[in-house]
């Protein structure tokens, strides 16, 4: 623990970050191979690299090259299948991006990419407090955002005010399958109360199975995506497409 916090004063945020990616790409060199295929990047390997938070542990959940997660690697899949978005430039705004995704929106001059924390976005920028005028987005993504957000509603008003009419917003986040309501319980405060009753140290709450009805609203229409089942199991294994946990994909379209 004293050498984590040492190392944390001697080195900033950003440096440490590309360490991080570099130490990434290094053991890729080591993982050479086709048991797994990552579609975000084109790349194979042996196995991919391990994700956990002190509780969870998930195998073959990072890609080794790209440093695509399996949500990333899944949202990517549709927005490609099924989506226009990487066609003629349309205005994307993109909340904590994936470097995984943020690649293929690299020659769009209309891409926006924004974080709280500005080594992690071109624009820094608050959820709660979105800095573009109405109707301005035809795409917004926002993957394992909103359970990280005290105020839910503030920023879902945000998100809907921005978004064009007809426009797309994907919303993403960990979930869990067998609740029917959503735990949120303002006792968690800590992060050790919050990792174990909602699986990440830095959430808000717990989504369960009333997601859609929690971020519903007179303008837009919300319609769950399970994209995992569009592919066989094998093809699944093979890209590592998660459990469903974090990978369901919610389509708000601003009418």
């Amino acid at each position: 623990m004293m050498i984590k916090s040492l190392y944390q004063r001697i080195f900033s945020e950003k440096t440490r970050y590309n360490f991080h990616i570099s130490l990434r790409k290094a053991k890729a060199f080591f993982l050479s191979g086709n048991n797994f295929y990552c579609p975000c990047c084109g790349k194979s390997a042996r196995r991919f690299l391990e994700k956990g938070n002190g509780i969870e542990v998930r195998s073959n959940a990072v890609c080794p090259h790209c440093g695509s997660l399996e949500r990333s690697r899944l949202l990517y899949l549709y927005l490609k299948d099924k989506t226009n978005i990487f066609l003629n430039d349309p205005s994307i705004l993109h909340f904590a991006p994936e470097d995984a995704l943020k690649v293929h929106f690299a020659a769009n001059p209309n891409y926006t990419d924004a974080d709280l924390n500005p080594n992690l976005a071109t624009h820094q920028m608050d959820i709660t407090d979105i800095r573009f005028p109405d109707n301005h987005f035809d795409f917004i993504i926002c993957s394992h955002v909103l359970g990280h957000v005290p105020n839910e509603r503030k920023a879902l008003h945000e998100l809907y005010r921005v978004l064009k009419s007809g426009g797309s917003l994907y919303l993403m986040s960990l979930m869990d399958p067998d609740a029917q309501l959503t735990v949120e319980n303002p006792e968690f405060k800590t992060p050790e109360k919050k990792l174990r009753h909602y699986g990440e140290k830095d959430l808000e709450r717990l989504y369960g199975n009333d997601f859609s009805e929690r971020i519903a609203a007179e303008e837009v229409t919300v319609e769950r995506i399970d994209y995992r089942l569009h592919f066989a199991g094998s093809e699944r294994q093979h890209m590592a497409l998660g459990n469903g946990q974090r990978e369901v994909i919610y389509l708000v379209t601003k009418e």
